[in-house]
């Protein structure tokens, strides 16, 4: 039986590239391999009648080259609170078979690492946003400095044809550090803020 579900919230994004990330405009990475990740801030979601609201999930990876050559190995990590049925509607989301954007996350990926369960601490403040995933993933946004005045550049990405969002608001990393089963740090490169919503239809 085919379940609807839907989602909205806030995102946030973070890699290895320099700021505006070549990935929106279907380019190479900056120094040629890829690693970075998003996180969901879910706002208001169901999948079928499991409520989603209040809950946080994140995907990390990291490809040897672009994304789209479907070399990365991926990893989820789930809101340590959510119930064994809200994990399950995780799984089944973020492996792609229910539509949404980790389709195309689930194409990319070549190997899987086994998903973790952490505490979420999510300040949202737009650029200023910080998150901690228990001692998986620290991740501090701040928006770009001109170079000269130092003064805070107002930057956005519309693109309506983009998977997670389809307006960014982009930035920088104070700090965004990954140790899980993937480890790398990259403070100082590309970041962004942004609001999703989804929705879509997969199997029960």
């Amino acid at each position: 039986m085919a379940i609807k579900w839907n989602m909205k919230g806030i995102l946030l994004g973070a890699c290895n590239c320099d700021w505006g990330c070549p990935c929106s405009f279907n380019a190479r990475p900056t120094n040629t391999k890829c690693e970075g990740g998003y996180l969901w801030k879910v706002t208001e979601g169901h999948f079928g009648g499991q409520p989603l609201a209040g809950l946080h999930l994140a995907w990390i990876a990291h490809s040897p080259g672009p994304l789209h050559e479907c070399k990365a190995t991926s990893q989820n990590i789930f809101d340590e609170k959510a119930t064994l049925e809200q994990r399950s509607a995780f799984q089944k989301l973020t492996h792609g078979k229910c539509g949404g954007p980790w389709g195309i996350f689930a194409a990319v990926t070549a190997k899987w690492l086994d998903p973790l369960y952490a505490p979420f601490d999510v300040t949202v403040a737009d650029l200023n946003t910080r998150a901690r995933v228990g001692t998986y993933l620290d991740l501090a946004l701040a928006p770009i400095l001109n170079p000269v005045t130092q003064k805070p550049e107002e930057l956005y990405l519309d693109k309506p044809t983009g998977f997670t969002s389809t307006r960014a608001t982009i930035g920088r990393s104070l700090t965004f550090r990954v140790k899980a089963g993937l480890n790398y740090q990259h403070d100082g490169q590309y970041a962004e803020f942004s609001h999703f919503e989804y929705a879509g239809e997969g199997e029960g």
